[in-house]
């Protein structure tokens, strides 16, 4: 594996193995703009793939000695998800190496994921999102800053990479739009509403001069650039205080965008694009929410329901 990461002494790389595994990283990296928390995520993955099925020449590993990963993956206990993603990435790799005429063929392509369950996205009703975005205090710029992030988290749906990632000149109030850098550096355009540009507006006026970060929008009180960790931590804290009964991540509020554009009448292909999903069926779980939710409200209401 790349010098930059850790190998495991279970783990004996033959030198055709870990060339070839040092270029797809580098693929990775300069042809699938792969953030680095990815790339590290396939280095783990090949380790755990070659640490389970040994040392073998990359032309000898047939559709059985991955689906004998399999199996070992799920003795060990791994969820479902886990395992599919591994072998995600085991296709990945192999798909790479025929495209580099290393090999004729992927082993993995005939080898079938596991059905994953499917988990429903937590979400927020509209009378929980009102009460969240006015739990932070409005009396300091801290406040105020983080009154700004919630509503521009609900207003735009962009993820909290995305949210900590933004600089000032991103934001355009005219356009009433802000330029987002989503996975893979693709960039996007997404709207934001009024309420969440007056937020920003006041956080700004308050917010101090003297900044480390100063292109940032969403700074600490050091000056540096907020993390996604911080972030989460926040929100973590003013979910308590308004005592909501659900354990909520940034990523509820993008759920919840979701859901409530589709339940005022929003498409569906107008939420992917805002969302910057790559796929339609990734945005598709939204409808089984809206639609448990129509089918509850017809249960409550219905008199022969």
């Amino acid at each position: 594996m790349p010098a930059e990461s850790a190998e495991p002494e279970s783990v004996a790389w033959n030198p055709e193995t870990r060339q070839a595994a040092l270029r797809f990283v580098r693929y990775l990296e300069l042809e699938r703009n792969a953030s680095p928390h990815t790339q590290r995520g396939y280095q783990d993955d090949l380790v755990e793939f070659f640490r389970v099925i040994g040392d073998r020449r990359l032309s000898a590993i047939t559709p059985l000695d991955i689906r004998s990963f399999l199996a070992a993956q799920t003795n060990r206990r791994y969820t479902r998800r886990t395992i599919a993603r591994r072998l995600s990435c085991v296709r990945s790799f192999f798909r790479f190496l025929c495209r580099e005429g290393v090999l004729e063929e992927n082993p993995a392509s005939v080898v079938r994921s596991p059905r994953l369950e499917r988990r429903l996205p937590k979400f927020l009703d509209e009378q929980q999102v009102v009460r969240l975005l006015e739990a932070p205090p409005a009396n300091t710029w801290q406040g105020l800053r983080d009154r700004a992030w919630l509503e521009t988290l609900y207003s735009t749906g962009i993820r909290v990479s995305e949210l900590v990632g933004l600089n000032l000149d991103d934001v355009e109030e005219i356009s009433q739009t802000v330029l987002v850098r989503g996975k893979g550096k693709k960039e996007r355009l997404c709207p934001i509403g009024n309420t969440a540009l007056a937020a920003i507006r006041r956080y700004l006026a308050g917010r101090p001069q003297q900044l480390k970060a100063p292109r940032a929008v969403f700074v600490s009180q050091k000056g540096t650039r907020l993390t996604v960790r911080h972030v989460d931590r926040l929100l973590k804290r003013y979910a308590r205080q308004i005592g909501l009964a659900i354990d909520i991540t940034p990523h509820s509020l993008r759920h919840t965008f979701a859901t409530h554009l589709l339940d005022r009448g929003a498409d569906l292909r107008s939420v992917q694009e805002l969302l910057g999903h790559a796929s339609l069926a990734t945005t598709q779980v939204y409808t089984h929410v809206t639609a448990q939710r129509l089918k509850k409200i017809y249960d409550q209401a219905h008199p022969r329901a």
